[in-house]
């Protein structure tokens, strides 16, 4: 078996963090946003941008709340998620989290790359004293939602929409993460 795992991202990663964002976006969101929309926040004046912004979450988080981790199979960084606390009005930062992100490089899926992440990410997170975490998810996104669905995620009943050309509707989901499960 591969060496497999999850560690806190370094400054090396934040290449690899883009392109496994851009291939995931291109793949997983192509039917679920407007064409447009998703060439512009894939093309490569946003690739630089968001490789900045991956750089400063690996290297100067805001808080030492904010985590940035990448999964790992024999060395290559293969996923990545983001964890900060729950920015919502309606929630309490001190007790609630969000996965801001959560993805796999579309041909490492299905080998429990994003299981160790949000495994790792609610470890992190229950250590840091949040006993709720949220990750807003596109509706129309059935993968995430079974997903997340399938570690014990369920909507909260939050709704947004984005407007990336045309609404974009986006839910809220939720879990508690008080007790660790064995």
């Amino acid at each position: 078996m591969a060496d497999v795992g999850v560690r806190p991202a370094r400054r090396a990663d934040a290449a690899a963090i883009t392109d496994i964002q851009v291939r995931a976006w291109r793949e997983g969101y192509r039917d679920l946003l407007p064409a447009e929309a998703l060439a512009r926040v894939t093309a490569p004046d946003a690739v630089a941008v968001w490789r900045e912004r991956w750089l400063e979450a690996a290297v100067a988080p805001p808080s030492a709340r904010h985590r940035l981790l990448v999964a790992v199979s024999s060395q290559l960084v293969v996923g990545f998620a983001a964890i900060a606390p729950a920015e919502d009005p309606d929630l309490d930062p001190a007790s609630t989290a969000e996965v801001v992100t959560l993805l796999v490089d579309p041909p490492h899926t299905g080998a429990g790359h994003g299981s160790r992440l949000l495994a790792a990410c609610a470890d992190l997170l229950r250590e840091d004293g949040f006993a709720t975490v949220v990750c807003w998810v596109f509706a129309g996104d059935r993968v995430m939602r079974r997903f997340l669905e399938s570690a014990g995620w369920a909507p909260d009943g939050a709704r947004r929409e984005l407007d990336m050309g045309r609404p974009v509707p986006m839910i809220r989901m939720h879990t508690d993460i008080s007790r660790q499960i064995s």
